[in-house]
């Protein structure tokens, strides 16, 4: 294939056969067609334009200019002639520019188990249903479900763990214990109220915001029978880490992994003709790492600056956060290794 000295040889050759008055003009329109294009592509097309303006002018004088189809052909047979298919791409050929690099993502869950674990519902993963404990597998199914929800509800609702009303949770509760958790969000610690805000995983107000809208989710679901005053269904047994990016609000640097543990038990059984749906010990594993020496049911998240935390025993076993195995304990234990 000709280099661009060849075309500009031609070039100069077939310009010199018509008068300067014409070649002013036609240059003239050449120069407007290039102000014309985009501003990165000019430098591209401008001796793509000059070739074929010289040609038309030698070939048809200033018949082309208003002819604008001959012109095409006629700048075809010049290519042809230099062995140039014309309807190849000009810029073919040539090193494209490199394709800019996407800076890595790096996630706050790198270099933890829960770099592993699934985001979101994803993670909890629910067992095939079958007929046990006198119930049907359909209403089995309805059970597992109803725990999933359970789940998601106390566990994945962004307003919830930033110390919002869980109303996702109050109506998936049973009429006779929907009252005194509601009870228990307006008045902790009154009669016959539940304690419920150790039910959800919230964080205490104004102690952290979350780095990251992820959420990871790692556990398992069994199914037992169960029976209890005379009753008898199936009891939905929920085992689940949950871990979250957090940090002190307005403090990037202080960017902590919280890892809350979910032990709970729901128990169905059907009674006049419906399921009815019982929470039991729900979200009974804690939450590491967080204060021992508050007492509030919020997470009071403990970072690498915190002052010392008053009930911590430092001379019993160390604890793994991302155990599923690890039995709860009221004890405040030093981690096993860092969240």
């Amino acid at each position: 294939m000709p280099d661009n000295g060849d075309i500009d040889q031609r070039f100069e050759a077939l310009t010199a056969q018509i008068g300067s008055r014409e070649r002013k003009r036609m240059m003239k329109i050449a120069e407007q067609e290039w102000a014309r294009q985009p501003r990165l592509r000019r430098r591209r097309r401008r001796r793509w334009t000059a070739v074929a303006v010289a040609v038309l002018v030698a070939a048809a004088g200033g018949f082309v200019v208003y002819r604008p189809e001959t012109a095409e052909q006629v700048r075809a047979a010049v290519l042809a002639d230099f062995g140039i298919d014309p309807s190849a791409d000009p810029t073919a050929g040539r090193s494209a520019e490199p394709a800019p690099v996407e800076p890595a993502q790096v996630s706050p869950f790198d270099g933890s188990p829960a770099q592993k674990y699934a985001n979101g519902v994803k993670g909890l993963v629910m067992p095939e249903p079958r007929a046990i404990g006198g119930l049907s597998r359909k209403e089995v199914a309805a059970a597992i479900r109803h725990a999933k929800e359970l789940l998601a509800a106390s566990h994945l609702d962004r307003k919830v763990l930033l110390g919002g009303r869980p109303n996702k949770l109050i109506r998936l509760l049973d009429p006779e214990q929907r009252a005194p958790f509601v009870k228990g969000l307006k008045h902790p610690g009154r009669k016959n109220a539940y304690e419920s805000r150790a039910w959800v995983a919230s964080l205490a107000p104004k102690s952290a915001e979350l780095a990251s809208e992820t959420f990871k989710v790692h556990g398992k679901t069994r199914l037992s029978v169960f029976k209890e005053n005379g009753l008898r269904g199936v009891q939905v047994k929920v085992n689940y880490l949950f871990v979250y990016a957090i940090q002190r609000p307005g403090r990037p640097d202080t960017l902590t992994r919280l890892v809350v543990h979910n032990i709970g038990e729901l128990d169905v059984w059907r009674q006049d003709g419906r399921l009815r749906f019982w929470v039991k010990n729900w979200n009974g594993g804690g939450a590491a790492p967080a204060r021992c020496d508050v007492d509030d049911a919020y997470v009071h998240p403990f970072y690498p600056d915190s002052p010392a935390d008053r009930k911590l025993k430092t001379d019993g076993p160390p604890v793994d956060p991302y155990s599923l195995e690890d039995e709860p304990s009221d004890e405040c234990r030093v981690l096993k290794s860092n969240t």
